[in-house]
């Protein structure tokens, strides 16, 4: 099993940036593929980007494309998100999620796909 845990939420101004963390333990982080997803109050959850487990592949949803980089250091166990011209739509929780990879280059878009989660992260973009 793994355990995440995110960090680097808060309240930030349209057209600033944040820098979202997920810290792993547990089983070796990198036999795992990764993603960020994003809950909005009253709206399910949605995915916002993933990442294969040998971090060679990352897809984003289009409302973050250009925006927003994911990555991963399997050496710290950590897996990160780079949020950068932050809109009040984007506004949310943030969760990292992770699921055991037996392909290296896979990654994953579908919540369902996902069996841990961290608690989340709130990220609130407002003046």
């Amino acid at each position: 099993q793994v355990q995440l845990v995110e960090s680097g939420g808060g309240l930030v101004q349209p057209g600033g940036s944040l820098r979202l963390s997920c810290a792993a333990s547990g089983r070796t982080f990198s036999l795992y593929a990764a993603a960020w997803f994003r809950q909005a109050p009253g709206q399910e959850r949605e995915f916002v980007a993933a990442i294969s487990r040998g971090d060679s592949n990352t897809y984003y949803a289009d409302a973050v494309k250009d925006r927003f980089t994911i990555s991963r250091d399997n050496v710290k166990n950590a897996l990160y998100l780079q949020m950068n011209s932050l809109k009040p739509e984007d506004t949310a929780v943030y969760y990292c999620a992770a699921v055991i990879s037996g392909a290296t280059n896979n990654f994953y878009t579908k919540p369902t796909s996902y069996n841990y989660w961290g608690q989340g992260t709130q990220v609130t973009v407002s003046s």
